[in-house]
């Protein structure tokens, strides 16, 4: 004979229904000790630079992660700040925007976006040299890290990124659209 369970119906949010500020106090709650977490074991981090310390704390707040190899680090670093002189000063600021406020990682962008900061471009700056190991953007674009980029990193129990061309020798030096050379 089967046994079957009934279950309450789930609640419905009706359209006039207004947010409930204890479940908005405990989610942002939940997201601060979040950011404060990460915080410290950024802090505690080994830096090969202490003028790095803002910038290794704030990747790390930013990417999710409370550990970041030092050697990439330093190569990301050492890339954002030649693109850009003022980069170690504005990592600070950063950092110390979202420490001070409790900002959520997760609405940081937003809320930069809303204030229209200064700052706004700075936290896809930082993802985007730690997940793909790019610095910089267009003619200006770096490859400071490939294998070891981040979104190499989360897959690899699974994927292997190539460490290759797969195209002819030089073939990856012409931009695909141009298609191949007919001379």
């Amino acid at each position: 004979m089967e046994r079957r369970h009934s279950r309450p119906p789930l609640p419905t949010l009706r359209p006039d229904a207004s947010p409930d500020p204890l479940r908005r106090a405990l989610l942002v709650g939940f997201g601060a000790t979040y950011v404060l977490s990460l915080v410290p074991f950024a802090w505690a981090q080994a830096v090969p630079d202490a003028a790095m310390a803002p910038f290794m704390a704030l990747s790390a707040v930013l990417v999710g992660r409370p550990s970041l190899d030092p050697a990439q680090a330093k190569r990301l670093y050492d890339a954002l700040a030649a693109n850009d002189p003022g980069f170690p000063a504005a990592a600070k600021q950063l950092l110390d925007t979202v420490e001070q406020r409790k900002i959520d990682p997760m609405q940081l962008q937003q809320t930069l976006n809303d204030e229209n900061s200064p700052l706004k471009d700075l936290p896809r700056q930082v993802v985007t040299a730690w997940f793909l190991g790019i610095v910089g953007s267009g003619k200006n674009a770096r490859c400071v890290a490939f294998e070891t980029a981040l979104n190499a990193q989360v897959v690899a129990d699974i994927l292997k990124p190539p460490t290759y061309a797969y195209g002819a020798y030089g073939s990856w030096t012409r931009n695909p659209a141009e298609g191949p050379d007919h001379g």
